[in-house]
């Protein structure tokens, strides 16, 4: 099969194009074809040698997918040749074929395409850990979002708007800015000098997945605010001084998705809310934007050149 793959860890420049051995599954294992195969921040970190990747030989990044089955194992119940699945955490999906637990397969419902649950799959997923399990907002709440137009941005503001928070955030465009607005975002920041001022002691909950923001998070998070951080897309935050976060009475929250997407259950609990909020036309999503596999490098320049609105996912060659 083919596969996109990498040999060191480096620069964009490492990720190959070509045939690789095929999977073979357990007993207890599906083997999935993907349609669409997710881009995330994760990937980038991984082929950069900076985050946990799975031992291979060569490496081949991604951990999210959606397609249709294509073999089951001898003790799978339950699913069968030609069914619609979405996995979000099962490694080595940058691939034509994948071996995926089935314990770690969401079935889709029909009204679910393979190019949607792939858009929405992981970011949608994180968006509504962070929402229902970290930040526990009220109705009314003001809440803040920095890169409010990214891909968990966008699906967590309109989770949090759906759910009757007021929701703001930052952007680095114009086009970014009127993007969050169109999606119900209350009021939108075009990140230039000042833009923060006037913000001190604003929010109730303020959502960092950049990093490098996080003491301005705590800033404008009011007194006994919460700061819900969950990424470093502009590197590891600088260090803070807890007793100012103590003399405030602010609380930082975090966590990881995978402590919550722990069985089966879990994760057909928690898609079936994400895909509720769909069908009831809460969550409106922008096309993706879509490269060939044999394209990874493209793909990850452009996810990392910041120009990117909403997901990048990739696509298997159909020549291949």
């Amino acid at each position: 099969m083919k596969a996109l793959f990498f040999t060191e860890f480096g620069t964009s420049s490492v990720l190959k194009y070509g045939e690789v051995g095929a999977p073979h599954i357990s007993d207890n294992q599906i083997l999935v074809k993907p349609d669409y195969i997710g881009l995330n921040f994760a990937d980038i970190y991984r082929r950069r040698g900076d985050y946990h990747i799975e031992k291979h030989d060569p490496y081949i990044n991604g951990y999210e997918a959606a397609g249709t089955v294509a073999d089951i194992g001898n003790q799978v119940r339950n699913w069968h040749v030609g069914d619609r699945v979405l996995f979000v955490d099962v490694p080595l999906a940058n691939a034509e074929l994948v071996a995926v637990p089935v314990d770690n397969a969401i079935k889709l419902p029909a009204k679910v395409s393979t190019k949607l649950a792939a858009t929405i799959g992981l970011q949608g997923l994180t968006a509504d850990f962070l929402a229902h399990d970290l930040a526990l907002n009220k109705p009314e709440d003001q809440v803040f979002i920095h890169g409010i137009s990214g891909g968990v941005g966008q699906l967590l503001a309109q989770i949090l708007t759906a759910d009757g928070m007021r929701v703001s955030g930052s952007v680095s465009t114009e086009t970014k800015r009127q993007l969050a607005i169109k999606q119900g975002a209350a009021h939108v920041y075009l990140r230039k000098p000042g833009w923060q001022h006037g913000l001190k002691a604003t929010f109730d909950t303020v959502f960092d997945g950049v990093g490098s923001t996080l003491p301005l998070s705590l800033k404008i998070a009011k007194r006994k605010g919460k700061v819900v951080f969950f990424g470093m897309a502009d590197g590891n935050p600088p260090r803070i001084d807890l007793l100012d976060v103590l003399g405030r009475s602010q609380t930082i929250a975090t966590g990881d998705l995978w402590d919550y997407l722990t069985s089966a259950t879990e994760r057909n609990q928690r898609s079936a809310r994400l895909f509720d909020y769909i069908s009831r036309g809460l969550i409106q999503l922008g096309e993706p934007t879509i490269f060939p596999l044999s394209q990874g490098k493209r793909a990850h320049d452009f996810l990392e050149s910041g120009r990117s609105i909403g997901k990048i996912l990739l696509v298997p060659d159909k020549n291949s």
